[in-house]
């Protein structure tokens, strides 16, 4: 690992630490107002390697973004762009290859005061083989114009919008509902989106102990609709998955929604 830099001034990246397989900085981006600085974690992977989003799938870990060191910042909201399935044999996983840009919005204690942002992240990269990663990255977060600007707009873009079921323009989650009668309580999702979108679903529980299964395609939607169905599976034990609140990805393309619905 390269040494992460501690002395990153007005600059607007950090540089890189990692390895052949991956590496972390920090970049900031103009700020939106006094009290609401932007900024970015990026993570670049080695041809063939992957990292996970925060709800890994069958396998895999998601990153941990420590900030606890950082300097004048009171919080740092981390956004999740949209992310990939990828099958192997080892299960379905999610996450991003090639390179990946989270999104930071930092509030710091004092607007008037020079804010400094100090990372520490614990992340996976998986390629035939998984392997541990670790990054550590500091930069004083100035005040000024970005030469980062358009790439975290991008990658503010591909975060998923907040949506509500019902909504469906242009694309949409239009209704949840569970099939008690199935052996497995099986979940179909209806979408409402064009017949040629391409479409992807992503389904997590409300606390990090929950492992459902990702939802598969199923056959038999009405015109206009496509529906995506899981089996109730990966609940923890004790907990009744009835009227728990279920937040659903839906990915199509570079556009993307999450909607939180209870689980009736």
């Amino acid at each position: 690992m390269s040494a992460p830099n501690s002395t990153a001034g007005a600059a607007d990246a950090s540089s890189w630490d990692g390895d052949a397989r991956s590496a972390v900085r920090l970049v900031a981006g103009s700020p939106v107002r006094p009290d609401l600085l932007r900024a970015g974690i990026e993570i670049r992977l080695a041809a063939g390697w992957k990292t996970y989003w925060r709800y890994p799938g069958d396998s895999g870990v998601p990153a941990v973004f420590d900030f606890s060191k950082s300097e004048n910042i009171k919080s740092v909201a981390i956004l999740w762009p949209a992310p990939h399935r990828f099958t192997d044999e080892s299960g379905a996983s999610i996450g991003y290859k090639g390179e990946v840009m989270f999104p930071l919005h930092a509030v710091p204690e004092n607007p008037n005061r020079p804010a400094t942002l100090r990372l520490a992240v614990n992340y996976a990269v998986c390629d035939k083989i998984c392997v541990p990663a670790r990054g550590e990255a500091t930069l004083e977060v100035a005040r000024t114009s970005s030469s980062h600007d358009s790439r975290l707009a991008a990658a503010e873009a591909q975060t998923p919008k907040q949506a509500r079921v019902g909504d469906a323009s242009p694309f949409g989650i239009v209704m949840v509902r569970r099939e008690p009668a199935s052996p497995y309580q099986r979940v179909i999702v209806e979408i409402a989106a064009p017949a040629a979108a391409p479409l992807d679903l992503f389904a997590e529980g409300p606390t990090d102990d929950w492992a459902l299964p990702l939802p598969e395609p199923v056959r038999g939607a009405p015109p206009g609709r496509r529906w995506f169905a899981f089996d109730l599976d990966g609940v923890p034990p004790g907990v009744n998955a009835i009227g728990a609140r279920l937040r659903f990805t839906l990915v199509s393309g570079e556009n993307a929604i999450e909607v939180t619905t209870i689980l009736e």
